[in-house]
């Protein structure tokens, strides 16, 4: 006897479940310019890396002799794959069966890739495109249900153990918004892609009306921190993710993995010379020096819409990987707002997580300033943010571009530890910046002199004399000041020293979304 038979029925199955919802419902989701979930799936993976785990899952229909009519698909595929030959676990909502609904079979394999990951101790991501719970479940169910959110202890503990990608494919709302968010990495495709907590016909009850767009575009959510990344299309948003996890160990119990290089170490960009303005009231590009001195094109900027007076990204240094933080003088100065706060203390927390050594370009004046900042709590984000720096345990390197004052400036690195710092001619530091500051120290001599204007100009040049940052080095309140155009050999030999000390093991610090 042979089991030809049920292999038949098998593949029959198999065959059933892949037509997805319906042709009608494929069209549908194509004709809105979507991919279908296997197709994301072939697109983003390895060519013929995918094993499907619930391929044969889905609501089934017998006759009455017991034999199988028809079987639906569930609203969910995952399984395990490949990215540039590294294994990762992929999940991904089937839109066009009930929308994606995150009920019934489909949470049952959402959990388990969930575990996959975390079990497998490979990375995940999510291809998001589910509508959240149905109110078509009470009928189903016969009762309503206490809300819980299953899976929820695995989402967060991959988080402190596996990286975690999510790509917003579609228009997601509720628990499919929550997983979109618990990720290390989020992205949303432009035209294609909203996100809500509730969508419009829920938010209408309350009497206000939103359009999909006002409510959860992807630009709305860019720029107020819910997702890192805006994908031009879906393939862009796969590269994006590959991308990514390229810089990344595949759990925290490995090390990020090291690249061949062909950038000499000892490249030395002369433009780096003029790169900072020796007029300290004009800004530069700071992105520009961060292509001079990295591995050539290996900058990937991340949360480039939030926080943005600190540029967040990783790149390499003769093929290792970093983390990266860098100000940006054209936002507030590079001064440091709530928001930004928020965005380094989250980055920091993922650099200590996957163990990547910190590099930071600083040009810090401090925190932002007045009632708005004080609104915002600035300070306490801001202390979050140095308590995040503080914790840090992975190799830190701070190069002091131009300014660093305050309690902002003195985040540019854990003064506590060994500080692997090096400061450019151009920098500039103190408690708070001359500028603005000589008024307020010196109030009382300003009020008590014949000449108000004359006082204060005289008590600036003679400050301004001591402001040089020589006279900081000479008494080594500055380890180093170096050439800008010894930045890169002197990055690298950082980072060699760096990959030399790090260690796979755990963090104690715990990343949250």
């Amino acid at each position: 006897m042979s089991w030809q038979f049920a292999v038949d029925e098998l593949e029959r199955r198999r065959a059933l479940v892949r037509r997805m919802g319906s042709p009608e419902k494929v069209q549908r989701q194509r004709d809105g310019g979507k991919l279908t979930v296997r197709e994301r799936i072939d697109a983003l993976l390895d060519d013929g890396s995918f094993t499907e785990i619930g391929s044969t899952t889905g609501t089934a229909k017998y006759d009455e002799q017991g034999r199988l009519v028809d079987l639906a698909a569930s609203g969910f595929v995952f399984g395990r794959g490949r990215i540039g030959g590294r294994p990762v676990t992929v999940a991904g909502d089937d839109f066009t069966v009930r929308g994606g609904a995150s009920d019934g079979a489909s949470m049952e394999k959402i959990t388990a890739s969930e575990q996959m990951a975390g079990s497998l101790r490979v990375p995940l991501v999510r291809l998001i495109d589910a509508s959240g719970g149905s109110i078509r479940t009470i009928e189903h169910l016969g009762r309503t249900y206490v809300p819980a959110n299953p899976a929820w202890d695995l989402v967060v503990n991959n988080l402190t153990t596996v990286p975690v990608v999510s790509l917003v494919l579609g228009s997601v709302a509720g628990f499919a918004s929550a997983r979109a968010v618990a990720s290390h990495y989020s992205v949303m495709v432009a035209d294609t892609s909203h996100m809500f907590i509730a969508g419009p016909p829920v938010v209408a009850r309350t009497g206000r009306q939103f359009t999909k767009d006002e409510l959860g575009s992807p630009e709305l959510h860019a720029k107020a921190g819910a997702i890192d990344d805006i994908a031009d299309s879906e393939q862009d948003a796969f590269e994006r993710a590959a991308r990514f996890l390229s810089y990344l160990p595949s759990s925290v119990d490995e090390l990020p993995p090291c690249l061949p290089c062909d950038d000499p170490i000892d490249r030395c960009e002369q433009r780096l010379i003029e790169a900072v303005p020796t007029d300290r009231r004009k800004v530069y590009k700071m992105r520009e020096i961060l292509a001079d001195v990295f591995d050539r094109d290996s900058f990937f900027e991340i949360t480039r819409h939030y926080g943005r007076s600190v540029i967040t990204g990783l790149a390499r240094l003769n093929g290792r990987p970093v983390a990266v933080m860098a100000s940006d003088p054209y936002v507030y100065g590079g001064a440091w707002s709530a928001d930004t706060a928020q965005k380094v203390t989250r980055f920091v927390d993922m650099a200590e997580t996957f163990h990547l050594p910190v590099v930071n370009l600083v040009d810090i004046p401090g925190f932002l300033i007045g009632l708005e900042a004080e609104q915002a709590a600035t300070i306490r984000h801001g202390s979050r943010a140095l308590s995040a720096i503080y914790q840090a345990t992975v190799p830190w390197c701070s190069v002091l571009v131009r300014k660093t004052f305050g309690v902002a400036g003195a985040a540019h690195c854990n003064a506590s530890r060994l500080r692997y710092r090096y400061a450019w001619p151009s920098g500039d530091w103190g408690s708070i910046p001359l500028e603005g500051g000589v008024e307020a120290a010196y109030r009382a001599d300003l009020a008590a002199a014949p000449d108000p204007q004359a006082a204060l100009a005289e008590i600036t040049a003679r400050l301004e004399a001591l402001r040089s940052p020589f006279r900081t080095a000479e008494a080594f309140g500055v380890e180093e000041i170096i050439d800008p155009r010894q930045t890169r050999p002197l990055l690298c030999e950082f980072a060699e020293h760096a990959y030399r000390l790090l260690r796979p093991v755990p963090t104690r610090v715990q990343f949250r979304p």
